[in-house]
């Protein structure tokens, strides 16, 4: 959605990279990961987006950020856990290559294959993360929770 009101878009954008940012540097490892995790679907989804309408340039821009993060979340691994990193590391190695496949032939299954392997990812991490505290009101002692906009 373009808005009309040049200002407001960049007040609005600049809201949300404060509140991104805000997540970021108050996020704990897993949620880091879970974080890259999402943008690197987000990425794949709108590629597949853009291949489906034929917008060469945004599925490309697209491809390459979901293989930049696929990049960091490589470089991220510990090697002296093996055991995960090593097979973690190999799988991130073939997402890649999917989308160098979709990128170059101009093909919706890698990219598939590549935001189902993200997803599943994305949900295992999600069982290792810590839960989100309450938050208790003191007027009414009714606790908070918080609302998880995720996938």
């Amino acid at each position: 959605m373009a808005y009309s009101n040049k200002a407001y878009s960049n007040q609005s954008y600049s809201n949300f990279d404060r509140y991104l940012e805000a997540e970021v540097f108050s996020a704990d490892p897993v949620k880091l990961v879970c974080l890259l995790y999402r943008g690197a679907i987000e990425a794949t989804v709108a590629a597949r987006r853009h291949l489906k309408a034929r917008e060469i340039r945004e599925r490309s821009r697209q491809i390459m950020r979901a293989s930049a993060i696929l990049r960091e979340l490589s470089h991220s691994l510990d090697p002296q856990y093996k055991e995960i990193s090593g097979p973690l590391g190999d799988l991130y190695t073939y997402m890649q290559k999917c989308l160098l496949e979709a990128n170059s032939k101009q093909i919706d299954p890698p990219l598939a294959e590549v935001e189902q392997l993200l997803s599943t990812l994305l949900e295992g991490w999600k069982q290792v993360a810590p839960p989100e505290p309450s938050v208790s009101t003191e007027s009414t002692g009714e606790a908070y929770q918080s609302v998880s906009c995720t996938y």
